[in-house]
């Protein structure tokens, strides 16, 4: 047997450069690079091995480019917002020091395994030897000497182990492939990487470094099961399809587009889901539940069948079970992941989404909707897009209430949609603008549309604006970031300009985190702590804003900033970023909006509960609307192949 001398990190680090990725005989590197911070944990171990490779590497670059991040965190949102937008079938791995550099990395390893993205991380961990023990910056727990922070990747992780000798790596690298590359089962994959091991020594078979092509499955859904979705589908009078995230991984959206033109069933999207269909698609009724349209609620408050594809029925979707309100509502539910497909005791069809839709549009041939179901749509469509255009184009007598230089937050996405291109990419994740975008952006391009809502992640929109724009070059990006979002993770700004990489940041200004002064305010919690203002006389946060100027931050990043005054301002600022240079680094569009003037209301409702006594009567009136709210709540326990006369009646909320 052949073998070569290398330490773990080198192995590592050479297997890694030599995975790819294949679907549909397309075939792509797994890895785009790593991304890094090196402390005392990694820069011996794994730092070495990708210096090395580089210094190595031919004319092409090495098989695995570092890139230099700032914060742990945002480098695996970066890597994660590039798994997205390429359907999955590439990543980035992510190397951190031991102990904080490490944790540092938790909230985007739960990030990456709620949305169901790969990502690879490689934490740093302390000596397996514990020769040197207690390390800096080491966790001692008296009741286990094996215990390290990097345990609490364990729940957070869709893959997890850790290299304590060489002779584990293959196997380990193996196992870890395997769940990056398998769309039912991937997620945040974690290899916890000890620092004296990195630098250890072993004589490895050189079969573990040939190019490996792993491939990634469309495995077909059961015929008996489409055969009987078909059956409850064709037997329904109002049916309805919920479209999330596993559309687009699977690059279904034409096949879900010629299964609504001949059936005529209208399609709700999740934030996920968003662009499923084409704005225009007369089957399209948009965003459903607690941020959807008016169109798709009232839709989905009727739907006798809803039929839900790659979707995993988050409680925005379902507006906290409460959408979907008709008595012996049945579910039919198209998912490539079973624990997602067994949901509401909905009619399990396991499959890949584009080859599970196409055998049932097989299957449903020669059936469709009446055409009072489809007129009802369209009406209900046209509706709903004038008060979209009302929130687009706001009327005099709102604009001329607000102080000079503000606009609404309406009117900045508006104008963002109207002037980018079909194919650049609108990216958000948390605040109030998630909510506003999924209800009102008009989506032209199946990849345009990107809101990370799994864990609406503050911060997420600077770090995934990188990962965007790296996995297609093509297409700008427009971050829209609220001051909020901005202030928790400003730094890739730094790594945007180190990259010369061309990233549109527009920045919200409102002093304050709006979304939750708005819940808040709903809650009866008056907007408590949810404004950035200095302290008053009293010595409560009510005092004058604070003086704090971001687009000066942005400045002092190495951004190039453009502050908006005004309407025409925030034109102008949009086509001047679009005609900046595709190297020419970061441009943020700093506006000032105000935060009272709100988008178009999707008339459904988010299960946030509210004291049950309080002495403020803000708390008291809150809680009785709570109440009312909670009581059409539903469980959504009949199983799906009931016929419908079997179905529990209204008393027993199904």
């Amino acid at each position: 047997m052949t073998t070569v001398r290398l330490t773990v990190a080198q192995a590592l680090v050479r297997f890694l450069g030599a995975q790819w990725s294949e679907r549909d005989g397309e075939r792509q590197r797994l890895f785009a690079g790593v991304l890094g911070i090196f402390g005392h944990g990694n820069v011996a171990g794994v730092g070495q091995a990708l210096l090395q490779e580089e210094l190595a590497a031919g004319e092409g670059g090495p098989d695995l480019p570092y890139v230099l991040a700032r914060n742990e965190q945002a480098m695996v949102h970066t890597s994660v917002a590039y798994a997205k937008q390429r359907d999955r079938l590439q990543t980035w791995a992510c190397t951190a020091s031991v102990g904080p550099g490490s944790t540092n990395m938790l909230t985007g390893a739960a990030l990456a395994t709620i949305n169901r993205l790969p990502v690879l991380l490689l934490p740093s961990s302390t000596f397996a030897t514990r020769a040197a023990g207690p390390l800096l910056q080491e966790l001692e727990q008296p009741h286990g000497g094996d215990l390290t922070v990097n345990d609490a990747f364990r729940p957070l992780s869709r893959f997890y182990d850790e290299v304590r000798r060489p002779e584990q790596l293959p196997a380990i690298l193996l196992a870890a492939m395997r769940v990056l590359t398998d769309p039912a089962e991937t997620g945040a994959v974690t290899i916890s990487l000890p620092q004296d091991v990195q630098a250890e020594a072993y004589d490895w078979p050189v079969e573990l470094f040939a190019e490996r092509t792993h491939h990634v499955a469309r495995p077909p859904a059961e015929a008996p099961r489409i055969a009987a979705a078909a059956e409850i589908i064709r037997s329904a009078e109002r049916p309805m399809m919920v479209a999330g995230g596993g559309v687009h991984y699977s690059g279904a959206e034409d096949a879900l587009a010629a299964l609504c033109e001949a059936t005529g069933i209208p399609v709700g999207e999740t934030q996920a889901g968003k662009g499923s269909l084409l704005h225009g698609h007369p089957q399209l009724l948009g965003a459903v539940g607690s941020t959807g349209t008016t169109a798709a609620n009232a839709v989905a408050a009727q739907a006798d069948v809803v039929i839900g594809i790659g979707t995993r029925y988050q409680d925005f979707t379902t507006a906290s079970r409460t959408a979907f309100a008709a008595d012996g509502v049945r579910f039919v539910n198209l998912n490539i992941t079973p624990f997602d497909a067994v949901k509401h005791s909905g009619l399990t069809v396991v499959g890949d989404a584009r080859e599970a839709i196409t055998a049932l549009t097989a299957a449903l041939d020669g059936w469709s909707v009446d055409d009072d179901y489809r007129q009802e749509q369209a009406g209900l469509w046209a509706d709903w897009d004038a008060q979209v255009e009302a929130a687009h184009h706001p009327s005099s007598q709102i604009t001329d209430a607000l102080a000079d230089g503000l606009l609404t937050q309406g009117e900045v996405l508006g104008l963002v949609n109207e002037l980018s291109d079909p194919r650049d990419v609108v990216l958000c994740a948390a605040g109030s603008m998630p909510g506003d975008l999924h209800k009102t952006w008009r989506v032209r391009d199946r990849r345009g549309y990107h809101v990370e809502y799994g864990y609406s992640c503050m911060g997420y929109e600077v770090p995934a604006s990188l990962g965007i724009r790296w996995a297609d070059p093509t297409r700008d990006v427009f971050a829209m970031v609220g001051d909020g979002g901005y202030l928790m993770m400003p730094t890739e700004l730094v790594t945007a300009v180190q990259e010369r990489t061309k990233v549109i940041v527009v920045l919200v200004q409102n002093h304050g985190f709006h979304s939750i002064g708005s819940l808040s305010q709903s809650l009866g919690s008056q907007r408590y702590g949810t404004a950035y203002r200095g302290r008053g006389d009293g010595g409560r946060l009510d005092g004058d804003r604070l003086p704090v100027d971001l687009a000066a931050n942005a400045r002092s990043l190495g951004a190039h900033v453009i502050e908006v005054h005004d309407r025409a301002g925030l034109e102008a600022a949009i086509r001047e970023a679009k005609a900046a240079p595709a190297d020419g680094g970061p441009v943020v569009i700093h506006v000032e909006t105000d935060p009272m003037v709100f988008g178009p209301d999707s008339g459904s409702w988010w299960d946030v509960p509210v004291g049950e006594v309080s002495e403020l009567e803000s708390t008291r009136a809150a809680r009785a609307e709570y109440e009312q709210a909670k009581s059409r709540q539903r469980t959504h326990l009949a199983p799906a192949d009931l016929p419908p006369s079997g179905t529990p009646d209204s008393d027993t909320h199904n």
